[in-house]
C-alpha cells in the first residue's frame, strides 16, 4: 500500500491516473496533455504508477497502451474507507467518552451546590435575608 500512496502523492501522476480511468492511452497520447513534461517523463511516471499497479500495460506490436487497474484501486479505497472508519470510530470513542465525563462532572457539582448559578442563587438569597431582618 506504501508504494500506492507514494505513486499517488504527485499531482502529474494522479492526472495520468485520470487520463487513463476510463480508456486506454499511448504513453505519447498522454504527454499530450501536458505542456511542461517531456515523454521521457511521463514514461517515468508511468513506469511507477504501473510498479504500484495502479496502470496496466499491453502491448500491441510496438506501441504500449496504458489503462487504470480499477481492481487495485478498489483495493485502495477500502483501504482509505476503513482507515478513515476506525479514525472516526476512535474520534466518536473519545467526543462520547468527554461528553461522559462532562456530564458526569455537572452532575457531581449540581449535587455538591457548586455551581456558578447555584453559588449566585444561594448569595442573593442571603442578602434578602439579611436586609429583611
Amino acid at each position: 500500500m506504501d508504494a500506492v500512496l507514494k505513486a499517488l502523492a504527485e499531482e502529474r501522476r494522479r492526472t495520468i491516473l485520470r487520463l487513463v480511468w476510463s480508456r486506454e492511452m499511448t504513453a505519447s497520447d498522454i504527454a499530450a496533455h501536458f505542456d511542461d513534461v517531456t515523454r521521457p517523463a511521463i514514461s517515468q511516471h508511468l513506469g511507477v504508477l504501473r510498479e504500484a499497479r495502479l496502470v496496466v500495460e499491453r502491448r500491441d506490436g510496438v506501441r504500449r497502451f496504458y489503462r487504470a487497474d480499477h481492481a487495485e484501486m478498489a483495493k485502495l479505497r477500502t483501504f482509505l474507507d476503513e482507515f478513515w472508519t476506525s479514525g472516526l470510530d476512535r474520534l466518536r470513542d473519545v467526543a462520547e467518552a468527554a461528553e461522559r465525563a462532562k456530564r458526569s462532572a455537572s452532575l457531581t457539582s449540581e449535587r455538591n451546590g457548586k455551581t456558578r448559578t447555584g453559588e449566585k442563587q444561594r448569595k442573593k438569597r442571603k442578602k434578602r435575608k439579611k436586609g429583611g431582618q
